[in-house]
């Protein structure tokens, strides 16, 4: 079929991929984010140390498994903290980090349903 014979069988003034739901320009943005957030090594590097220990880690623990100094592993802490994906508690003068599983399982929805929609 050309080109044009299939646009001669659609209604004049209907699109040929009306049936397919656009992403939001809001969902795009919030699922950018979020894979920006993730696509660095030490935030990925951190998210692993953390879920492979359940539970809360004092920050400590957390500079002592990557290769990079306190303070750019605090401001990774943070990112992952502003994206949702982490939490923490603080005991008198120590932080203690964690993975938000919610935030993390309902992105991974996310994420599964857009690459699903790809492929």
């Amino acid at each position: 079929m050309t080109l044009n014979e299939e646009r001669e069988e659609r209604a004049l003034g209907t699109r040929c991929c009306s049936e397919h739901a656009p992403l939001s320009d809001e969902e795009a943005r919030s699922l950018s984010q979020t894979f920006d957030v993730l696509a660095h090594p030490v935030r990925v590097q951190l998210l692993h140390f953390l879920a492979q220990h359940e539970g809360r880690v004092c920050v400590c623990d957390l500079e002592a498994a990557v290769s990079v100094k306190q303070p750019t592993v605090s401001h990774h802490l943070k990112l992952l903290r502003k994206a949702g994906i982490v939490g923490a508690d603080r005991h008198g003068v120590w932080a203690y980090y964690y993975v938000n599983k919610d935030a993390l399982a309902a992105f991974r929805d996310r994420a599964d349903g857009f690459l699903d929609g790809l492929g």
